[in-house]
């Protein structure tokens, strides 16, 4: 289960970067031990967006 750090990233911080670096063995269920999470490459590729915490 994911820990109230996961899923409240403070402010300047990506919700998808914070969640996946602090709940890495939720976010990343299902992947193989090396394969990418194409959320994440998806993320790398085409930015942030809106998901950075403004206040």
């Amino acid at each position: 289960m994911e820990s109230q750090k996961a899923l409240n990233p403070p402010k300047g911080e990506c919700r998808q970067c914070w969640y996946h670096a602090h709940a890495s063995r939720e976010a990343h269920k299902g992947l193989g031990p090396r394969e990418d999470c194409p959320a994440c490459v998806d993320h790398m590729v085409n930015g942030h967006g809106n998901m950075i915490v403004k206040g």
